[in-house]
């Protein structure tokens, strides 16, 4: 995340003064939010709306078998549907107005567990995960909602897994952003243990999150967890970015008093 520092003389009548102007570069934030399984992009929309009020470009998608593709949810597999996120994230890092150094993902569920295999794909400098599902590594090259008909899935999701033991863990194990991880107080889906095994594989971030969302179920039905989840995701991004732009401001004041230090020592 780049900051602009110019010098600069403001002219007053015949008379001038001398300006430092610090400006953000023209490159903002790109944030991606990916749905989880059954849902769409509609459902991350408001929030987008919200997020790209701090200055960010935001980028909302339906995932192969979703949205108006829903008619092949039966047969996408999560090959495909990692290779979505990583040509969205692609798509979004590429455009002019955004800075490929600063890049949120936002996943939920099925949408957080890719999250985390893009972080070892793609360099990702804030990772939010809501309900991050896990997976077997077995059966790569199924259909996605096969995988919910092995009668063990919920029983492997109760087993404690260190990161070699989940090609997803061991993306999040070598992840040295900063995260937010949520977990739902009532999540039938995930459980608890899960959240556990991924801030446990969570050992190399600059900085780690985690906040349990009261009452809530796995899909945030309830309007007050919607409100908890969005107001918790919007103030962890605003601390993010304020901050990076705020340490950017601060390394470019000191190089630029530096230099100007070395100058005048030369005179």
């Amino acid at each position: 995340m780049e900051i602009r520092l110019d010098s600069l003389r403001i002219p007053i009548g015949r008379d001038s003064v001398g300006a430092t102007l610090l400006e953000p570069a023209h490159e903002l934030p790109g944030v991606l939010f990916v749905h989880g399984w059954g849902g769409s992009q509609l459902h991350d929309l408001a929030l987008a709306k919200r997020i790209s009020g701090l200055g960010c470009v935001c980028l909302t998608f339906d995932l192969r078998g979703h949205g108006d593709d829903s008619e092949r949810s039966e047969s996408v597999t999560r090959v495909q549907n990692l290779d979505d996120l990583v040509a969205t994230y692609d798509w979004l890092a590429d455009r002019e107005n955004v800075d490929a150094t600063a890049m949120a993902v936002v996943g939920i569920s099925y949408g957080g567990y890719l999250s985390a295999l893009l972080s070892a794909m793609r360099p990702i400098r804030w990772l939010a995960l809501r309900s991050p599902a896990l997976y077997k590594d077995s059966e790569w090259d199924q259909p996605k909602r096969a995988l919910h008909l092995d009668a063990d899935l919920p029983l492997y999701r109760l087993r404690s897994l260190s990161a070699d033991e989940n090609r997803a863990l061991g993306a999040c194990s070598d992840f040295a952003g900063d995260v937010l991880l949520l977990e739902a107080e009532d999540d039938d889906i995930v459980p608890h243990t899960v959240i556990e095994n991924y801030a446990k594989a969570l050992r190399k971030t600059r900085s780690t999150t985690m906040r349990t969302i009261e009452n809530a179920n796995h899909a945030f039905s309830g309007k007050p967890a919607q409100r908890a989840y969005a107001d918790t995701l919007t103030s962890w991004l605003t601390e993010m970015i304020t901050g990076a732009r705020a340490t950017a401001a601060a390394k470019k004041v000191e190089s630029h008093k530096a230099g100007t230090a070395a100058q005048e020592t030369a005179k």
